[in-house]
């Protein structure tokens, strides 16, 4: 039933289904071989999806809600500033083939999975995909860093042994 509830997943203001296979080429490093995978045929819209259903489709293809969060805000304009916006896509590997596990346009979160056993693939944000984000940061308002740390920049606290 939650493979089903995935593939109802429709386009809103926080969530954004993408289609995408995952490729795998053998790289040769030195005496070794190794896998180098990438994420290839991204699909944005739900019409454009290949016609057959995701089961029937083979291994490789997948379907992922890009979510946004709002606690999470801050590192959206940072990615949307960079000058090569990403979406992370973080996988598990099993049995030597990559299971993607999350996406996210949020490159902290990403970098979380970076210690583990997981394998963190990048893309360019596609330009729709940007625009979406940007009407989100709009509707929702940004985090500023200062709230988060707890202060304004520059502004001194006194304390108790300031003398004052």
């Amino acid at each position: 039933m939650p493979e089903q509830a995935k593939q109802e997943l429709h386009k809103d203001e926080n969530v954004w289904p993408i289609y995408f296979r995952l490729q795998a080429e053998e790289r040769k490093v030195g005496r070794w071989t190794t896998l180098a995978w990438s994420i290839e045929d991204l699909c944005l819209n739900e019409k454009d999806r290949p016609e057959v259903e995701l089961a029937e489709m083979g291994e490789g293809y997948y379907m992922m809600p890009l979510e946004l969060f709002r606690d999470e805000r801050m590192e959206y304009r940072f990615n949307l500033n960079a000058q090569d916006p990403h979406l992370f896509f973080v996988c598990a590997e099993e049995d030597e083939q990559l299971k993607p596990v999350l996406m996210t346009a949020a490159q902290g979160v990403a970098a979380r999975y970076m210690d583990g056993d997981y394998v963190v693939l990048h893309i360019q944000i596609p330009l729709p995909v940007q625009v979406w984000m940007e009407a989100y940061l709009g509707r929702h308002g940004e985090l500023e860093e200062c709230k988060r740390r707890g202060g304004g920049k520059g502004k001194k606290q006194k304390g108790r042994s300031s003398g004052n």
